[in-house]
């Protein structure tokens, strides 16, 4: 369970608010779009999108204050379509606490480039798990199972199934909208493919080693950083299975996406035979940022 970082707070308080799941910080640019009318409605949309995700229940376990989740939507409009239709991207990121230190690890980081809405001054945001209402509300909430499912699967092996099946009773529920991004024919990474992958057994061991990396490495780190790297460097092998079954699958570049930059920080502080073998597992399944992992045998 997710909840066992903030276990102390129930000790320390006699009485703890209850809150959402999501931390989520909204910025809405739109540096291709001039007038002022715009400018207003996407400031709208920008406090709408902040209430859907911050105010919506996700779930049914019950956060503190403390345990909710740190996360962010950015939303860059690049196009008016019409009187009330925009294209955009939008970046979603996500990150959880280490346990005993004030390091956030990334956890999502993925930018959307095919985000085609509709949004009119004054509209209310309105979200439906079991029918498609509208692009813009079925968007965000896949993007909030995404971000729940990712984290809990670090506080507990495969724990955010439940999630990643709620994202993909979005995608099947939106195979006749118009907007792209949602169908298998449109792109081999996308909306569908997320979830397709994070839910085929072939791709296990990636969420395998989230829970490995994350709870039995980073959150020993503080006090026993040796050992936390050497269980990191071991949830990595349960990657070679997947590479060599699925070369240059979507979920492991979503991976590599939140995690490169991390890794070359967790062991450019390695033991020598720690930074060979890391580089060795690194660059056989993520050869794009080879560059990258060879920096750690340089310091």
């Amino acid at each position: 369970m997710r909840k066992y970082i903030y276990i102390f707070l129930f000790f320390i308080a006699g009485k703890i608010a209850i809150s959402q799941e999501l931390n989520c910080q909204v910025s809405v640019v739109s540096p291709q779009i001039q007038g002022t009318t715009e400018k207003q409605i996407f400031e709208q949309l920008q406090k709408a999108i902040f209430e859907f995700m911050n105010n919506t229940k996700w779930t049914k376990d019950n956060f503190t204050t403390a345990e909710r989740i740190d996360c962010s939507v950015l939303i860059n409009v690049t196009q008016k379509l019409s009187a009330d239709d925009y294209k955009a991207t939008i970046q979603i990121q996500s990150r959880r606490p280490v346990f005993k230190s004030s390091y956030f690890s990334p956890t999502v980081n993925y930018i959307d480039e095919n985000f085609i809405f509709k949004f009119q001054q004054f509209q209310q945001l309105e979200f439906n798990l079991n029918t498609f209402q509208n692009n813009i509300t079925s968007v965000l909430a896949f993007y909030a199972y995404v971000i729940l499912a990712n984290d809990y699967d670090t506080y507990s092996n495969l724990g955010g199934t439940e999630y990643f099946q709620k994202a993909q009773l979005i995608v099947s529920n939106a195979q006749s909208a118009a907007e792209t991004g949602w169908k298998s024919f449109e792109s081999n990474k996308n909306r569908y493919w997320i979830v397709e992958n994070a839910l085929q057994p072939v791709f296990q061991p990636i969420r395998e080693c989230m829970y490995q990396y994350h709870r039995l490495g980073l959150d020993i780190m503080n006090e026993k950083p040796d050992d936390g790297r050497k269980v990191i460097l071991k949830s990595t092998e349960l990657l070679l299975g997947v590479y060599k079954n699925r070369p240059a699958s979507f979920i492991m570049e979503l991976f590599f996406n939140a995690k490169t930059d991390e890794l070359v920080n967790i062991f450019s502080k390695g033991l020598p035979d720690e930074k060979a073998k890391i580089v060795e597992n690194l660059t056989t399944v993520d050869p794009a940022n080879s560059t990258k992992y060879f920096k750690i045998q340089g310091n």
